[in-house]
């Protein structure tokens, strides 16, 4: 799921005290010649707050089975992600399918400006101060793997010095 970006550092769920966050429950229908059979597919986010965040998508024909798969889910897809005094980096566009989210870093006090979906993802990683827009689709599926896709671009300012192979004081002097 994450070959795509470089410098992703997968997480063990051991010894975290993750909470899940509840995107959304969707009902589907499969007509049959039998009529229509239908199930629910969930979207969660699961963090630690500090850093830590996944996304799972589970399916089934009742609502808590469904919710149960895609926690287990998302604690199988856990990343670290670059937190700077409880706002994101730098400025990070994601894209996903027919949704575009957009980050940007905040003040110390302005609290998480996001919608849903992007709210849920930013809040399970401990984002406290971000401002963000989404545009196009509002499809929670799509919009939360644009969040990701956005999250898993940010670079830290470590990582940035060490991948130009210079001081860390050098990245910001230029």
């Amino acid at each position: 799921m994450y070959q795509d970006y470089k410098n992703v550092e997968l997480v063990k769920p051991a010894g975290l005290e993750l909470k899940d966050r509840l995107v959304g429950v969707q009902r589907v229908t499969k007509v049959t010649k039998g009529g229509r059979a239908f199930g629910f597919s969930a979207i969660v986010v699961v963090g630690d707050e500090n850093g830590v965040v996944g996304q799972g998508l589970g399916k089934s024909k009742d609502v808590a089975s469904a919710i149960a798969k895609s926690i287990e889910d998302a604690k199988k897809n856990l990343v670290r992600i670059p937190i700077y005094k409880g706002s994101i980096p730098h400025e990070q566009k994601g894209k996903y399918g027919g949704a575009r989210v957009l980050l940007i870093p905040a003040a110390t006090g302005t609290g998480v400006i996001a919608g849903g979906a992007i709210r849920a993802v930013l809040e399970a990683v401990g984002v406290h101060d971000v401002l963000s827009k989404n545009q196009g689709s509002s499809n929670p599926h799509n919009v939360v793997k644009a969040t990701f896709d956005a999250l898993l671009q940010l670079r830290s300012a470590q990582t940035v010095a060490k991948q130009r192979g210079i001081t860390l004081d050098k990245v910001f002097k230029g």
